[in-house]
């Protein structure tokens, strides 16, 4: 299979879902970036194009959310975690309406548009909202299943996206469960929870372990929100070490999450892998991946030498 991003996973499935369906979709004048553009000319009657106000787009997506009829806003992550917080919060959240926030081009894998467009800080702002469900895709199948899922939630969702191609980690026969972590590979010695496209790098950097003689279990986090705590306790219970990997801030993301688990019910060891408090640069995406240690040869070495401590 073809590597595709998952944000063009996700506007493919809108216009899946919209056959069978009634919503609308709201984009924030990036209908082309994020993918919502094959959902504007295949129902144009059920798109509407806010232009550049992510505020008001969220508005307007709770207000069609108030009539019963869920709605999908679509934008970069900056602007819909960052520039439109409060009406997320106040509009969406707390009347709880069924609005799906589509934040497409989240971490530093944006690439070259720099810091100011690579948000990393959004699954801290949003799982700490009341009532939030975070999703965070690993490949275009599951991206494909995550619309669906938050679709048919009847509550908010956030759905974090990718701009990059990434490699398939799931086969078509993959079911996906929200708030169930996925198993991929079991592994002995170490746990890596990974989430979005460190998924595939956390399964690369198993490989290398495995060459150096370290058994690495890889599991799937693509819920945040509710997390598995279940899953990460039975791990935490059988190997040495655990490690977070996520295109995320180390404050308040998948880490912390795993962390809060831990700390409240079975206290472990636990490195987390990801953005060390700082903003982005620009670059290609490959580029920063590997600027920023998010490749899998730069997560095995960490994971070597953490055990090694």
């Amino acid at each position: 299979m073809a590597d595709i991003a998952t944000r063009e996973a996700y506007g493919r499935a809108l216009v899946d879902l919209g056959r069978e369906y009634d919503f609308y979709v709201l984009s924030a004048d990036l209908a082309d970036s994020v993918k919502v553009d094959y959902f504007r000319n295949a129902y144009p009657e059920r798109y509407v194009e806010c232009g550049i106000a992510e505020e008001n787009m969220i508005g307007v997506a709770a207000g069609i959310a108030s009539t019963g009829t869920p709605a999908f806003a679509s934008s970069y992550a900056m602007f819909t975690a960052g520039r439109a917080y409060e009406q997320i919060r106040n509009s969406v959240a707390y009347p709880n309406l069924p609005v799906i926030i589509g934040a497409s081009h989240a971490g530093v894998s944006v690439g070259e548009d720099g810091a100011t467009h690579q948000c990393c800080e959004d699954i801290a702002l949003m799982r700490v909202i009341p009532g939030m469900t975070v999703f965070s895709p690993c490949d275009a199948i599951e991206a494909t299943q995550v619309t669906k899922a938050a679709l048919l939630a009847g509550s908010p969702v956030y759905i974090r996206l990718s701009r990059p191609a990434s490699p398939a980690v799931n086969t078509d026969s993959y079911v996906f469960e929200p708030g169930k972590g996925v198993v991929l590979c079991d592994g002995d010695d170490v746990a890596i929870f990974a989430t979005g496209l460190m998924v595939w790098q956390a399964l690369e950097a198993r490989r290398l372990l495995a060459e150096r003689g370290i058994s690495a279990a890889v599991i799937n986090i693509h819920t945040i929100k509710p997390i598995d705590s279940a899953l990460i306790e039975r791990y935490a219970a059988r190997v040495k070490q655990l490690f977070t990997v996520e295109e995320h801030s180390v404050i308040g993301g998948l880490g912390s999450a795993v962390c809060e688990v831990l700390c409240a019910t079975h206290p472990a060891r636990l490195t987390m892998i990801g953005i060390n408090d700082r903003f982005g640069l620009s670059g290609t995406s490959s580029g920063l991946l590997s600027y920023f240690g998010l490749t899998a040869s730069s997560i095995a070495d960490k994971i070597s030498a953490s055990l090694e401590s």
